[in-house]
């Protein structure tokens, strides 16, 4: 008998196009294995998820930066398709926020966690979340939002250099424009230079003190807040390596037992109401050795699965047995367990370990290792295509040819810097 009640599907639902999302996969897989039927809304095409014997179908997403309204749309249709209720899990920050808005609209065709209305968007958004920090009483790098350019150059100096530059809203950052949700900045300029690329991000530019990294610094914390507002299936992770290095996702990661930052985060949400699944980011300060909050992130964090105690419950698991009405079993942590992402650290999953939680690998699973391979050997070849240099133009004059220089129409100056393109 499975743990899950099989009788009610799973929909996942991503809007972000991001084809080497491990996290998707990893839902996929959890309930899968468990014999619920699993079907994805996200960008399919090449994408390894797809090609996972778990699921059950997939369905076109909305488009980036769709309105509430067309996403809800989308919903409506996959419901209708399906025609039984389902367990929708947000995977990403935008699809996140749009669920929470639509929860009551949603509740004929899915089942949701009782989540306050807007809270999810306090939480991702940036600023709002240095506020709510401060008011619950869990430490924050402190955090400024300047509103001219003027006043950008002054805080940077306020805080002092390096900082940390954030657009407030990063599920509304453009893709394609070059601009990073998280940026180390190293001068006033550099500052000034993203605020006046604001009405681009689609969301305010806030600075923040820095923190440095270092070893056993970065910290993360998994869990799930059933209806009852207990914190279920998750625990305390350690960051030991990342990509960018010093920041952006875990390539490998730890089940790490940390009291101090599971008080704090059973305490801040405890203080939000928050419920459902929740993936939190902190950073240790060196001076102090407090542990601050750096990202709160309301849906799955993309290495949930590290988390999976001697019940065989995840937070996604978590999620399903209980809004289903199932008892979640109390299984003990499983601390030591370890994650990789193999293809930003390669090495590290050739060195084989017990208790190992790979995020494409899978025994049981092979088809979509193998297509993250060759996406990510195309993706790579891409990249170093983009980087490769300018051939060198060499002019050859023909036999009989005068020996002058072409004219400064037909050939740039090569002193002169290559203009940029649009």
């Amino acid at each position: 008998m499975s743990l899950l009640d099989i009788r009610v599907p799973a929909v996942l639902l991503r809007i972000d196009r991001n084809p080497f999302h491990h996290g998707t996969l990893g839902a996929v897989r959890t309930l899968g294995r468990a014999g619920v039927e699993v079907h994805v809304i996200a960008d399919s095409a090449g994408s390894p998820h797809t090609r996972s014997r778990f699921v059950t179908d997939t369905h076109s997403p909305p488009a980036p930066g769709a309105s509430t309204a067309e996403i809800a749309a989308v919903l409506r249709r996959v419901a209708a398709r399906i025609g039984r209720r389902s367990v929708l899990i947000p995977m990403d920050d935008a699809s996140a926020i749009a669920v929470c808005r639509l929860g009551a609209e949603l509740a004929y065709g899915y089942l949701l966690p009782d989540q306050p209305v807007g809270l999810a968007e306090r939480v991702a958004d940036k600023a709002e979340l240095a506020t709510l920090c401060g008011r619950v009483g869990v430490p924050h790098p402190v955090t400024l939002v300047p509103d001219s350019v003027a006043q950008t150059a002054a805080f940077a100096w306020q805080l002092g250099l390096p900082l940390v530059a954030k657009w407030s809203r990063p599920w509304r950052v453009p893709g394609g424009s070059g601009l990073r949700s998280t940026m180390v900045v190293h001068s006033p300029e550099e500052a000034q230079a993203l605020f006046r690329r604001t009405e681009e991000a689609g969301s305010r530019l806030l600075l923040q003190a820095y923190l440095p990294p270092g070893p056993d610094r970065d910290w993360f914390f998994h869990g799930y807040v059933d209806r009852a507002g207990v914190v279920r299936g998750g625990g305390p992770g350690r960051k030991q390596r990342a990509w960018p290095r010093g920041a952006g996702l875990t390539t490998v990661g730890c089940w790490t037992p940390n009291p101090e930052v599971q008080a704090l985060a059973e305490r801040l949400v405890g203080a939000l109401g928050f419920r459902g699944v929740f993936d939190l980011d902190f950073r240790r300060d060196g001076t102090t050795h407090a542990y601050h909050l750096l990202d709160f992130n309301p849906r799955p964090g993309a290495q949930f699965r590290l988390f999976t105690d001697t019940a065989g419950v995840d937070v996604v698991r978590a999620l399903h047995l209980d809004l289903t009405r199932r008892p979640i079993p109390d299984g003990d942590p499983l601390p030591g367990r370890d994650f990789v992402v193999e293809n930003y650290a390669p090495l590290a999953a050739l060195r084989p370990r017990r208790g190992r939680e790979f995020a494409w690998h899978a025994r049981d699973d092979l088809a979509p290792s193998f297509a993250l391979w060759a996406l990510w050997c195309r993706h790579a070849a891409r990249s170093l295509s983009d980087r490769r240099p300018a051939p060198e133009v060499r002019i050859v004059r023909q036999a009989g040819a005068p020996a002058s220089p072409p004219s400064s129409t037909s050939l740039p100056s090569p002193t002169s810097p290559t203009p940029p393109t649009d």
